[in-house]
C-alpha cells in the first residue's frame, strides 16, 4: 500500500528529529567515555556507518550492526530502530526495467500503483563496514520479462563459486554481513552439489529440468530449475596437464598469512598430480621472474622447495607475471597435453598497466592456443574480486576464492579433475519459454553472464567453459498463464537448449530438452532435497544483495526450507551434508548480526 504525501512528510520530520536526538546522545556519550581505553579489542565488534541513514530508506530488511558490549552504541541503535520505519517502494529510487522487462506491481505483495518502482537494482541493504579496499562490481538485478515481448533467455554457463566463499569469509572471519555488490546468486547456487546423474555414453552434458511452487515471493509463481551435468572423468583417465603456477608475492600477500595459505593449497594440488603431469612456477611482485621451468610432477621435493622458499616482497605487477606465465605455457606446449595457468593472488595490480583491459590482453592470446586459466583468490581486505572473476572469464577458466585449507581441499583435491580438464568450451544456455503457457519469467543471477539472444548460435562469441564432473544450475521464477497449470501433460512450459564446443572432438554440439506441465511438482516439499537447498541459497543471496524481488522475504523462511531439506539429502554424500550444515550456520549468523 502506498503512503500519502502528508504521512511521508510527517515520518520524514520524525526521522530527522530522532536522528538529531541520537546524534546528540552519541556526542554526550562520547564525551563521558573520553577516558575509555580504545586500544582494547572489543569481542565481535562491528561498526555502524553514517551512511546507514540513507540505507534505511530502502525497502530492504535492515542489517543494523552494533558494538558488542557498548551500551551507548546499542542504545542509539535501539532508538533508531524503534522510531524508524523502513520506506515502502514508493520512496525508493526509480529505475526502469530494460526493454521487454516487466515491472511487477510493487514486488511481492505490492500494488499496481507501485509498478514503476519495482525493478530497482540500486536498492540495497543497510551499509555495513567492509575490510579496506575490497573491490566488487554490481551487475544489477534481472527483471521479470513478459514472454509476449521476449520469450528467450540466453546466458553463458558458469561454474564459479567465489562469491559464496567471499560471503562466508565475511560472516565467519570478519563477523560482518558482506556488501551487496559482493553477491552473485549463481555462484551461491553452484557451490552446492545438485546430485545430477552423469550423462550417458559419450555425451559431454545432460540436461535436467524440474519445477515446483515458488517457496518465496509471489504465491502463484513457480520456481523452475535448469540443471546441466558435465561428463564425469576419473582422475586416472584425464589428460596429462602442464600447470604454470603464477604466484603473487607482493607485499599485500603478507597480510593474514595469505602466502602461507597459497603454499598449503598448492601442496594439496601437487598430491593429486600424476607422473605425466608437469609444473612450472612464475612469481611476480614489482618485477616478475621464472623460478622453475616445467618439471615432472614426480619431482615433488624440488617443486615444494621452490614453493616453500617464497616470501612477500614489494609492489604488484600482475600484468607482467601473467605475461611471463603465458609465455612459458606457449613455449612448452605438448600435443595431447592440457595446459593451464593457476593464478594465486589477491587481485591487486598496482604497477604497470593495472587496468583490467591491459591485463586481459595478456591472457587472450593464450586462449587460441588452448591455454586455460584458474584464478584462485586469497585474502580479505585489499582484494579485487571483480578483476579475479573477469580474468577467469576471459581466460576460459574458473574463479575460486580460498578462505581456508578446507576450501583449498575442495578445489584442488575433491574437484581436481573438473579444475584441470574442460569438457565443453564456449558453453551457452538458451531457454525458449512458450508464451501460450508461460506468462513471464526472471532469471536469478547470471547478470554478468548474459548473451544476446541472437548470438546463441554465433560460435565466435565467448561463453563459459565447464570442467569434467562440474554441474551448472540456473533458477527461474516463472508465472504461468491463467489456467495453464490445469492437467494437460503435453503443454510445454519451456524448451532448454545448450550449445558448446566438445573439448575432445572440437565439434559444436547442440542439445535440447522441454519441460512440461507434467513436470510440475505439487509443492516444494515434493521436490528433491537438492532443489530445495538451491532454492533456499538463491533466496539467501537475493536477501543479502537487497534484491527488489526479495523485499518481502526473510532469513527465517530460508532457514526453515534448509532445515526441511536437510533430513532428505541424498545418502552417501557427506560433502553436501556438510555444506548444507555450514550454510545453516551462515544464515543464523546473518540473523544474529541483523537481529532479525
Amino acid at each position: 500500500m502506498r503512503r500519502s504525501s502528508d504521512t511521508m512528510t510527517l515520518k520524514t520530520n520524525i526521522r530527522l528529529l530522532i536522528c538529531t536526538i541520537v546524534l546528540a546522545f552519541l556526542l554526550v556519550g562520547c564525551g563521558s567515555n573520553a577516558e575509555r581505553d580504545t586500544t582494547q579489542e572489543i569481542p565481535n565488534q562491528l561498526s555502524v556507518e553514517a551512511e546507514q541513514t540513507q540505507a534505511q530508506s530502502s525497502t530492504t530488511p535492515q542489517m543494523t550492526a552494533t558494538f558488542a558490549g557498548d551500551p551507548i552504541a546499542q542504545t542509539a541503535t535501539s532508538l533508531t530502530e524503534a522510531f524508524t520505519t523502513p520506506a515502502t517502494s514508493g520512496e525508493a529510487q526509480i529505475q526502469s526495467a530494460p526493454a521487454g522487462g516487466v515491472v511487477a506491481p510493487g514486488g511481492p505483495g505490492g500494488s499496481a500503483a507501485d509498478s514503476a518502482l519495482a525493478f530497482n537494482p540500486s536498492v540495497q541493504q543497510a551499509s555495513v563496514p567492509t575490510p579496506a579496499d575490497m573491490q566488487f562490481e554490481n551487475p544489477g538485478t534481472n527483471p521479470f520479462y513478459d514472454t509476449e515481448d521476449d520469450n528467450l533467455s540466453t546466458f553463458a554457463m558458469d561454474v564459479d563459486t567465489g562469491s559464496y566463499t567471499v560471503t562466508r569469509s565475511y560472516l565467519v572471519g570478519q563477523n560482518q554481513v558482506p556488501p551487496a555488490d559482493a553477491i552473485r546468486p549463481e555462484e551461491f547456487v553452484n557451490y552446492f552439489d545438485a546430485d545430477y546423474d552423469s550423462p550417458s555414453g559419450d555425451d559431454a552434458f545432460a540436461i535436467y529440468l524440474d519445477a515446483a511452487p515458488a517457496p518465496f515471493g509471489y504465491e502463484d509463481h513457480y520456481e523452475m530449475r535448469v540443471g546441466i551435468q558435465a561428463r564425469y572423468i576419473a582422475p586416472e583417465d584425464r589428460d596429462p596437464v602442464t600447470l604454470i603456477f603464477v604466484i603473487d608475492v607482493s607485499g599485500s600477500m603478507d597480510m593474514e598469512n595469505r602466502l602461507v595459505l597459497v603454499k598449503e593449497s598448492l601442496a594439496l594440488l601437487l598430491d593429486g598430480l600424476r607422473e605425466d603431469d608437469r609444473v612450472g612456477i612464475v612469481v611476480y611482485s614489482e618485477v616478475s621472474r621464472v623460478l622453475l621451468d616445467p618439471t615432472p610432477a614426480t619431482e615433488r621435493e624440488t617443486i615444494m622447495n621452490v614453493i616453500d622458499s617464497l616470501q612477500p616482497e614489494s609492489s604488484t605487477n600482475a600484468e607482467d607475471g601473467l605475461r611471463i606465465g603465458y609465455q612459458m605455457a606457449q613455449d612448452t606446449l605438448i600435443e595431447g597435453q592440457n595446459t593451464r595457468i593457476i593464478l594465486c593472488s589477491d587481485g591487486v595490480a598496482n604497477v604497470g598497466n593495472t587496468g583490467p583491459d591491459a591485463i586481459l590482453e595478456t591472457i587472450r592470446a593464450g586462449v587460441d592456443d588452448g591455454i586455460t586459466l584458474s584464478a584462485i583468490g586469497f585474502g580479505m581486505g585489499n582484494y579485487n574480486d571483480a578483476l579475479m572473476e573477469q580474468l577467469s572469464n576471459d581466460g576460459n577458466g574458473n574463479y575460486y576464492y580460498v578462505d581456508n585449507l578446507r576450501e583449498a581441499r575442495r578445489v584442488f583435491v575433491n574437484n581436481i579433475t573438473g579444475t584441470l580438464q574442460v569438457v565443453g568450451y564456449d558453453a551457452k544456455v538458451q531457454v525458449d519459454f512458450n508464451p501460450e503457457v508461460t506468462d513471464r519469467y526472471r532469471l536469478i543471477g547470471y547478470e554478468n553472464r548474459a548473451i544476446a539472444d541472437q548470438d546463441f548460435r554465433n560460435d565466435t562469441v565467448d561463453a563459459g567453459e565447464v570442467g569434467a564432473g562440474h554441474s551448472v544450475t540456473a533458477l527461474y521464477e516463472i508465472a504461468l498463464e491463467a489456467g495453464a497449470a490445469q492437467p494437460n501433460a503435453d503443454s510445454v512450459i519451456a524448451t532448454v537448449f545448450i550449445r558448446y564446443e566438445d573439448a575432445e572432438t572440437r565439434e559444436v554440439v547442440e542439445i535440447s530438452r522441454p519441460i512440461t506441465i507434467a513436470d510440475l511438482r505439487e509443492s516444494m516439499d515434493d521436490a528433491p532435497a537438492t532443489f530445495r537447498v538451491q532454492a533456499a541459497v538463491a533466496e539467501f543471496a537475493e536477501l543479502l544483495r537487497g534484491s527488489t524481488w526479495a523485499e518481502e522475504g526473510s532469513y527465517g523462511a530460508v532457514l526453515n526450507l534448509l532445515e526441511s531439506a536437510q533430513a532428505d539429502l541424498p545418502e552417501n554424500n557427506d560433502a553436501l551434508a556438510s555444506s548444507v550444515e555450514e550454510l545453516i550456520t551462515l544464515v543464523q549468523a546473518v540473523i544474529r548480526l541483523g537481529d532479525q
